[in-house]
């Protein structure tokens, strides 16, 4: 998918052109022949992370299944947890090439994702447990973490135990503060009847659909791209992640319960145009938590596919 969208996105300069040519003659030798090219877009973004250094690990988890991460660079070490229906690498890729300049960078497919599942419940302590339990076979007492989306809701989890959290980066992800209110809106937005119906698609229209809601460019893409997006990141644990949305609720009064004073230092990166949890999300959080808050112009909910130049910056910048 981001294939399309970066060659499309360039402009048409000499230097530009023939490349440009190139690629869309080749995006349509891939249509043509029924090549797989998500697939190939992963196998290619894969490569560029080794070539840079990173190495794919899979640790047994303790509850039964298994989890992928990487892992590269040198430096303090900096957790990267991704959203819902993402992976490690489709959300953060971009970010991970140039933050092992300056950091050790641990990024998880967190379970039912990407290339991990897990054996326990399907609930967010799951998730948590599952991260600590790779920070601690790392050897990795202390730590700055960011997350969106549903990472971020992960990273707010992994806050409660402040005295392993250097500073945290919340993207796109309002914590305790969504109510039922906020999810009825969501849905009255997308035009559905529950939310897991927006973010558990059941075929490629539906991941347009999605993609629609959280992109603030709509992406146009072939039926054939939609539905190997389907194919390669939604078709799976169907039933864990349709869990994973309805326990949200419950892990919101968990973590609600937490003295926001004996969280550690933390910064929120919001798009000024999300439609998943729009600004005003963010800035409630932003005044329940004390902490600064950087909105991003002309950006939606996919703020690490949208903005990666700007949300390394700002990373490095307040890690730093």
């Amino acid at each position: 998918m981001t294939v399309l969208h970066h060659l499309l996105s360039h402009s048409l300069t000499y230097r530009h052109f023939s490349w440009l040519r190139y690629g869309l003659f080749i995006l349509s030798v891939l249509a043509l022949s029924g090549c797989e090219l998500v697939t190939w877009k992963a196998n290619h973004d894969r490569d560029q992370l080794i070539a840079a250094g990173y190495e794919e690990h899979y640790l047994p988890l303790e509850d039964g299944g298994k989890m992928r991460y990487w892992v590269g660079g040198t430096g303090k070490p900096l957790l990267l947890l991704h959203g819902f229906g993402g992976s490690a690498i489709s959300t953060w890729k971009s970010e991970m090439l140039d933050l092992n300049k300056d950091y050790k960078v641990i990024a998880p497919d967190l379970a039912w994702f990407g290339d991990s599942y897990s054996q326990g419940n399907a609930n967010l302590t799951t998730q948590t447990n599952a991260v600590w339990h790779l920070m601690d076979t790392l050897g990795i007492e202390k730590f700055n973490v960011a997350g969106i989306s549903y990472g971020g809701f992960v990273t707010y989890d992994l806050m409660t135990q402040p005295e392993r959290i250097e500073k945290s980066i919340i993207i796109a992800s309002p914590g305790p503060l969504f109510s039922d209110d906020d999810l009825s809106a969501l849905c009255q937005r997308a035009g559905v009847d529950k939310p897991e119906h927006l973010f558990v698609p059941e075929n490629g229209q539906e991941v347009r659909r999605l993609f629609n809601h959280v992109f603030f460019t709509p992406k146009r893409m072939p039926d054939f791209v939609a539905d190997q997006i389907y194919d390669s990141y939604f078709s799976s644990y169907k039933k864990q992640k349709t869990a994973l949305i309805q326990s949200l609720v419950d892990d919101r009064s968990r973590i609600s319960t937490y003295p926001t004073r004996e969280l550690p230092p933390t910064m929120l990166i919001w798009g000024d145009n999300d439609q998943i949890f729009p600004l005003e999300s963010g800035i409630a959080l932003s005044k329940h938590l004390q902490a600064p808050m950087v909105v991003i112009p002309n950006t939606g909910h996919g703020v690490t596919n949208e903005q990666p130049d700007l949300v390394t910056q700002l990373v490095k910048s307040y890690l730093q």
